[in-house]
């Protein structure tokens, strides 16, 4: 459980409050559930408090390490089926909206959460199903990135048959091809794939939409459909000398690098870009040998990719050349690039990212000289097949139930002009396979939607918890980083984990601290058994509000 400060007992009658004297009201205490900040950020929706106190608690509950790590699996693989994955490659918001760091430093959910995933791997959990019945309805998900499989995860387990289709030789998407091994190991990603297959769902690779299939047979064959075929194709710079040999965008510089091919990139290369995918072609080709320049037209505040990748490059020896723009690629005669020429820019007014739009500066050209040039600014849909789906900016529209233009075609993650997190896409297959089943089985429901309540530090007590040091991951030394492709972060201990997870407030939820019950003078908290918490006698309640200012988690409202 969350670890608080010691509190001396009280006399029964006696009244030891913090705020003066006692007080009434006509407001009455009662318990109420409430959203951590970390699980609303979270874009896949995943439950972290619910993990991290199964955790914590596991003392008190007198359950085994193995019972509470699998349990936690399963608290975390409900709403996300890679959490090794996860673990290893998301940025984890969570943290930066922990109520933690109003106390000290934000719990490392995501160090937590890379454990609980490895923890699945190695013990071969498998992921469970929310009905074990078995429908006739049978599902068809064009692409194995994140989004498709996590749609496919959920399908498969409310009891549809499922069956992806992935052009490239190999599952996995952009995990797999747009990903360096050494922030994403191939077999940590091959083990969540295979756990999801075990479900029943069956992936066929190597299978190209509108060349080996086509969507009008799909439809016909399968009850629903699910386009996440991603975003794999990187867009140009659109300046002259771009056709040359040696310039490849970053989408395609990654994949060749990831399938294994061989890529000649010489000494000198330069990568144009300032997001995540730049970063990571900067640190591949730094591996291969090359010194390495990344040429971005802001500066590193503006930068989209992750902070931590960005300091992890500068920390390798590659260079930042900010508020620079590539203007024209110098070509020999034999169509190589041999250097590119940049202009210097200042920063103007915002544009409608909020971030300040680079001017450039005149008289300022200079060249880099370069043997290979890696532009790697966004990237855009390939639309093989599914060209009906195309709407007039190059994407697939879709409405709120992801839904497309087209009768029982679902379609959700970068195709539908969401570039973003790997969670992000998972949040969105998720959404996608509910809508789906939605579809597929109508059915009438009488819940309504609760309105959803998150817990500020601002509404909690942060006086009760304990200031407790941070859990650090390791890693490789810079020197064993940029000499190979080994998997530069380490996962933590279990001893670790569970230091950790003490960390958590358990913001919004109950966990037993006895505050209501000690602080009340009027004999209204009844203490229940262990796990149903505390019970209000509203008759001998005088609403001094006590239980509610002593509450350390921000569980007893006023009402």
């Amino acid at each position: 459980m969350a670890i608080i400060l010691k509190k001396r007992k009280r006399k029964l009658g006696i009244r030891m409050g913090r705020r003066g004297s006692r007080e009434t009201s006509l407001l009455r205490p009662r318990y109420v559930s409430k959203i951590p900040p970390c699980t609303f950020t979270c874009p896949a929706g995943t439950d972290i408090r619910g993990y991290l106190t199964y955790i914590s608690q596991s003392k008190d509950y007198k359950r085994s390490n193995e019972e509470s790590l699998k349990e936690a699996w399963y608290i975390l693989t409900d709403k996300n089926p890679l959490p090794a994955v996860c673990g290893r490659v998301c940025p984890h918001p969570c943290e930066n909206e922990c109520n933690r760091k109003a106390k000290d430093n934000p719990v490392s959910i995501n160090s937590v959460e890379r454990f609980i995933g490895d923890y699945g791997i190695k013990n071969k959990l498998p992921l469970k199903r929310i009905n074990e019945a078995s429908y006739i309805e049978k599902v068809a998900v064009i692409g194995s990135g994140p989004s498709g499989l996590s749609c496919a995860y959920q399908l498969a387990r409310r009891g549809y048959g499922v069956t992806m289709f992935e052009s490239f030789d190999k599952p996995g998407g952009m995990l797999r091809y747009g990903i360096p091994v050494y922030r994403l190991p191939d077999d940590i990603l091959d083990a969540e794939i295979n756990t999801i297959c075990e479900l029943g769902v069956e992936i066929k690779c190597n299978v190209q939409v509108g060349k080996d299939i086509l969507l009008d047979d799909m439809k016909k064959w399968y009850a629903a459909v699910y386009v996440a075929i991603g975003a794999h194709k990187g867009l140009n710079l659109n300046i002259p000398g771009e056709d040359a040999i040696n310039v490849l965008t970053g989408a395609e510089y990654l994949h060749k690098v990831n399938k294994g091919e061989k890529v000649a990139i010489g000494n000198k290369v330069v990568v144009i870009g300032g997001g995540n995918s730049a970063i990571d072609a900067a640190r591949v080709s730094k591996r291969l040998g090359a010194a390495v320049t990344i040429l971005y037209r802001r500066t590193k505040k503006e930068m989209p990719a992750i902070e931590h990748e960005i300091v992890s490059a500068e920390e390798e020896g590659i260079v930042f050349e900010l508020l620079s723009a590539p203007i024209e690629i110098i070509k020999d005669s034999n169509n190589l690039a041999t250097g590119i020429k940049c202009i210097r820019m200042e920063l103007g007014a915002p544009d409608s990212s909020g971030r300040a739009t680079p001017q450039p500066v005149s008289g300022s050209e200079f060249v880099i000289d370069a043997t290979m040039i890696i532009p790697s600014i966004s990237q855009s849909p390939v639309f093989t097949g599914l060209e009906e789906l195309k709407n007039e900016k190059g994407w697939i529209t879709v409405d709120d139930r992801c839904q497309t233009t087209a009768t029982g075609v679902f379609a959700g993650g970068d195709v539908t002009n969401q570039l973003g997190l790997v969670t992000e896409a998972i949040g969105l297959g998720r959404k996608a396979a509910e809508a789906i089943d939605v579809f597929l089985k109508p059915q009438e429901t009488t819940e309504k939607t609760q309105p959803v309540t998150v817990i500020r530090h601002d509404k909690m007590n942060l006086n009760y918890y304990a200031t407790l040091p941070r859990v650090e991951a390791t890693g490789l030394t810079i020197e064993e980083r940029v000499s190979n492709f080994d998997e530069v972060a380490l996962t933590i201990s279990h001893e670790q984990v569970i230091e950790e997870t003490k960390r958590c407030m358990s913001c919004g939820q109950c966990f037993d601290c006895d505050n209501c019950y000690s602080y009340c003078s009027d004999n209204a908290v009844k203490k229940l058994p262990k796990g149903q918490h505390y019970e209000f006698h509203l008759e001998t309640c005088q609403g001094c509000k006590k239980c509610a200012e002593e509450c350390p988690c921000g569980f007893v409202d006023m009402n």
